[in-house]
Formats: C-alpha cells, structure tokens, sequence
C-alpha cells in the first residue's frame, strides 16, 4: 500500500485495526477524534487519510516519521511491530547458540523518545531477549559501543537524527555496532513486514522481575569515555598544551553534552558550551533544523566562538553522531 487510492471504508477499517491495538491513550486519542469529527461530503478527511493509507517504511535505516496515532506514524504500536519483527530475526539468528540474546536501547531528547525507548525493551523482554535500557539520553556512538561491550545480539536507538521536532525514528543496528546491512537487513526488514495485531510486550515489573530489563548504569560510561580518549592521536600534546586550546561547543539541545564536554574537558581543554542550547529539549527552540552542517543552527556556537576567541567551533545533531 504506497498511493493514497483507498476508499472511506479502508481507511476507517485500518483506523479501527490501530485502534485494537494501540494502549496508549494519547495516540488512541488522537485517531478517535479524527473519526468522531469526520464531516458527511469528506468522511475521512485529508489528516486521516495520511495516517492509515500506508504502513510506516521499515528499512535499512530503521523508522522514521511523523510522531502520532496511525499506521504511517511513529507511536508505540508502530515500534512495537518493528521491535516484534526485528526480536524474532534475533531468536532465529541466535538459534544456534547457547548464549544469552541480548539488545541494548538508547534514545535521545526528542518527544517520546523515553517511552518508545521503553516500549521496545519489553517487546525484547517479552521474546526472552534481555533488554539493556539506558536510564537518560545517551548518544548514538554511545550506543553502537554498548552494544559490542555487552556483547548484544543487536541494539536500537530512538532518535531522528536532525529532523524537525515533530519527528521521531527508530535505527537499528547489529552485533558489530554498525547499522544493519546484508544479509540482517533484508531479514529484518522481511520480519517487520510479516508482524500484524499486537505485538508481545511484557510489563516493566515483569522484565525486571524476570531479569529481562536491566538499566544500565555509569560504569558503560566510563568505558566509552575511555575508548574515546584513546582514539587521540597525539594525547602528549593535548596534555601539554591543552590549556591553552578553546573549544566552543553546541550539542543543539540533543544528547551531546554530556559526553563530549567530559571527553575534552579530561584531555585538558577548556570547553565553552552554548548556553541556550546546552539543555536536552525535543522542541530545538533556537533553531529552524537541528543540523549542524546547516550555517543557521551554528548562527549562536559561531557568535559565542568570536566572543571567547575561541580555536574551534564544532557542533553535534541531536543523536550525536554528526
């Protein structure tokens, strides 16, 4: 189903199927009352013919969309079915091991990203995955290095990278802690296409009583701020002379704080951040797209960076992975 050529009742039929489904009330809602105020000569109207003539795209980058109730955006059903299809590739690939499964979930500063976050775990819980949950935002580098620390079967993060606030995604990656390619991807993607009605999903008392969720603590944090640290190319100059070396920093409200001001702050830099985009906020107020290879996002880090005379100027996107 990729055109907009469904009738009334098709729509409505999808509709009323999401809503089966669907426990979140907020995106319940949202679907009840576009139907509850659908006008006679337009019974379905334009908003919830976009939300029900397809299925969200599951690909090889994972999901992305529109936050909101119906099949063609991103809610906790819709990451639900996606976490369905991709647990059950990983029970079949890790058949033919003894080995625990497991799957590490991360997400960043966007609207619902802890409760997508969290939707996914127990859906992994649920298939006799043990799920690895951060507790607050991490960044996506974070991420694809827990997963290969822990020796995870595969992990995910909530996050839409640098598209507008209304966004939100759902990026997958593997045992390596790349993002999926051939053969997984395919699979997955086959998997994902397969899952209808509700997917399996345990309570959260449930998988911790179970041991199937697990919150992961700062310890993965000192190891990965290590791992960094290592990857300096000359740490004696750093030392030497990193006192002397300004950096003017902008995470654009995303998950980069935290991380990379510890990073160059133990080099020995001295790290000014943005104020007013220091803070983690799904809505990026100060900026039009939270890109920084976009000249406008940087208007403020650049500013701040003539004022302190600063040596560099550098910015990260929401997920911190650019």
């Amino acid at each position: 189903m990729s055109d907009h050529k469904h009738t009334s009742e098709q729509i409505l039929a999808r509709a009323r199927e999401y809503l089966e489904h669907e426990t979140d009330e907020r995106f319940r809602g949202e679907v009840e009352r576009l139907i509850d105020a659908r006008e006679p000569d337009d019974p379905i109207g334009d908003d919830l013919t976009d939300r029900f003539y397809t299925d969200l795209e599951f690909g090889t980058g994972g999901l992305r969309g529109v936050i909101g109730g119906g099949s063609n955006r991103m809610n906790p059903l819709v990451i639900g079915r996606a976490t369905e299809g991709l647990a059950r590739y990983c029970v079949r690939a890790g058949s033919s091991t003894s080995g625990e499964l497991r799957a590490v979930i991360a997400h960043d500063s966007r609207r619902y990203s802890e409760e997508f976050a969290l939707s996914a775990a127990l859906v992994f819980a649920a298939h006799g995955i043990k799920a690895y949950l951060f507790p607050s935002l991490r960044p996506t580098p974070e991420l694809s290095f827990a997963v290969r620390e822990l020796g995870a079967t595969t992990g995910v993060v909530v996050t839409a990278s640098h598209n507008p606030p209304e966004y939100n995604g759902y990026k997958v990656y593997w045992s390596d802690g790349s993002q999926i390619v051939a053969p997984h991807d395919r699979a997955i993607i086959d998997e994902v296409r397969a899952v209808s009605g509700a997917p399996k999903r345990l309570t959260k008392a449930e998988a911790l009583e179970r041991g199937l969720l697990e919150y992961l603590d700062d310890r993965i944090d000192d190891r990965f701020v290590a791992m960094v640290k290592r990857q300096s190319v000359r740490p004696e100059l750093l030392k030497e002379r990193g006192s002397t070396l300004t950096v003017v920093y902008t995470p654009l409200h995303g998950t980069g704080a935290m991380m990379v001001e510890r990073v160059l702050g133990e080099l020995g830099a001295t790290v000014v951040t943005v104020p007013e985009q220091r803070e983690p906020d799904g809505e990026f107020p100060t900026v039009k797209f939270p890109n920084p290879e976009e000249a406008d996002a940087m208007e403020l880090a650049v500013r701040l960076g003539r004022e302190r005379r600063a040596d560099i100027v550098m910015g990260t996107d929401p997920d911190a992975d650019r």
